[in-house]
């Protein structure tokens, strides 16, 4: 049964999306079979793996409000071992929509547990957001991960997440965990970035993933060739990262890996 890992954190612009198609695709090249699941209306991790929102007729929306089969919309991507389930702009409504069904809340673990069993690993980049499609997606997910950025207001607002997750683990989802915080925009030269990488361990302890992301011109660069940084700068630093991450989470899980 494949692993479901939700990246979530509602601060904007922490690196959410550059995680959910960077360390899906990474686990995709160490061979296990990855399905990333865009859950965000902004539709950037679909066109940040080489498809264009504008021509998705059918996404994860579908699939949680009309009842669309899920395996009909998968897509292939560049990078062997990783599909997508896309996102277009209408996943906005889907909120507003849901507010009268019946178990709103757990209508993607529903069509997720559909597919599931066919991955290792099931990544889904959530809206930077505590709404209703986020809340689904921590409801169908066995663990979070929380990007956190290094800068100045870092741990402004996680309280409020972790308090969410922690509602979610009381009446939705008792088995979800926190699969670590990630550090992310890393600048060395920076006596800011370091300040926040010790409060960030000092706080959370073994919560913090040993991989840190740095600030990176090529991982900025690659979404808007429509490939993820492994696939665009292969030796860089911020392949080598995500890389790092990947092995990280798989030798977490006790998977075997590919040297």
């Amino acid at each position: 049964m494949g692993k479901v890992i939700a990246i979530a954190n509602q601060k904007g612009g922490v690196g959410k999306t550059t995680t959910a198609m960077n360390l899906a695709a990474s686990l995709a090249v160490l061979e296990f079979k990855t399905l990333v699941i865009d859950a965000d209306p902004q539709a950037n991790t679909t066109s940040g793996l080489g498809h264009d929102p504008k021509n998705i007729d059918t996404s994860i929306y579908e699939c949680m409000v009309d009842g669309t089969d899920i395996e009909s919309i998968i897509l292939k991507t560049e990078i062997e071992n990783l599909d997508l389930i896309p996102s277009h702009i209408d996943l906005v409504g889907a909120e507003v929509e849901m507010i009268n069904l019946d178990n709103r809340e757990e209508k993607m673990k529903e069509v997720i547990a559909k597919i599931r069993n066919n991955y290792d690993f099931v990544i889904i980049d959530c809206s930077p957001s505590l709404g209703l499609i986020t809340i689904n997606a921590l409801t169908a997910a066995d663990s979070v991960i929380i990007p956190v950025q290094c800068e100045y207001f870092a741990l402004e607002g996680l309280g409020k997440l972790l308090n969410t997750i922690k509602i979610i683990q009381t009446r939705l989802n008792p088995n979800l965990e926190i699969e670590g915080i990630l550090l992310t925009m890393y600048d060395v030269r920076l006596r800011l970035s370091n300040q926040v990488v010790d409060e960030v361990r000092m706080h959370f302890k073994d919560l913090v993933f040993d991989t840190i992301i740095p600030r990176n011109v090529r991982l900025s660069e690659s979404p808007s060739f429509g490939l993820p940084v492994i696939a665009f700068d292969a030796d860089g630093k911020g392949a080598v990262a995500y890389l790092n991450l990947a092995n990280e989470i798989a030798t977490k899980n006790g998977m075997e890996k590919v040297n």
